[in-house]
């Protein structure tokens, strides 16, 4: 099965991770994505231990290779929407980065947009698919799915995929959710 990036949907979710505060985000791409597994429940998914190893974002952006098996830790953010709407798709930040809710007196309504580390986004972010157990794309909601929401941290595990501009992607097939 072939995961790569086109670069005009890399373009589109690039744009959705550096939109701040009060920016409206662009509309979500539609989905080049093959057809989508059926009936996967969350506990094919799922994950109840944390599994060990795990880089932060930013240090796997610089040492996973592509097709390699990675676990990564981040939080969900990025972007005013850092979902793809009816796809287990969202983005993560690398936990350095503070989001607005982090700063004291900051009233920004959307913290997990990261309007205060823009600048800093583009090399902190990975993108995380939800795959089944045979590496295809999950056609359902990553909130719904995982009961996931904006700036949890999780812990991913899946196989990196790199396009040229040096941006991760994970294909995940194990979501931990740290409490």
């Amino acid at each position: 099965m072939n995961f790569s990036v086109t670069p005009l949907v890399f373009s589109v979710v690039m744009a959705v991770l550096v939109s701040g505060c009060g920016q409206s985000a662009p509309e979500q791409a539609t989905s080049t994505e093959p057809d989508t597994a059926e009936a996967v429940t969350t506990s094919d998914v799922l994950l109840t231990s944390e599994p060990t190893g795990a880089e932060e974002v930013i240090a796997a952006r610089k040492s996973a290779e592509d097709n390699s098996e990675v676990v990564v830790v981040g939080r969900i953010g990025g972007s005013e929407n850092p979902w793809v709407d009816g796809r287990a798709v969202f983005s993560i930040v690398d936990n350095s980065l503070k989001a607005c809710s982090d700063i004291e007196g900051d009233g920004c309504p959307k913290p997990w947009d990261y309007c205060c580390e823009t600048d800093k986004l583009p090399t902190a972010t990975a993108l995380v698919k939800v795959v089944d157990q045979d590496g295809t794309l999950i056609n359902e909601d990553a909130r719904k799915l995982l009961n996931l929401k904006e700036l949890q941290t999780v812990v991913v595990k899946g196989k990196a995929k790199r396009d040229d501009a040096g941006n991760l992607t994970v294909f995940a097939n194990g979501i931990f959710v740290r409490k």
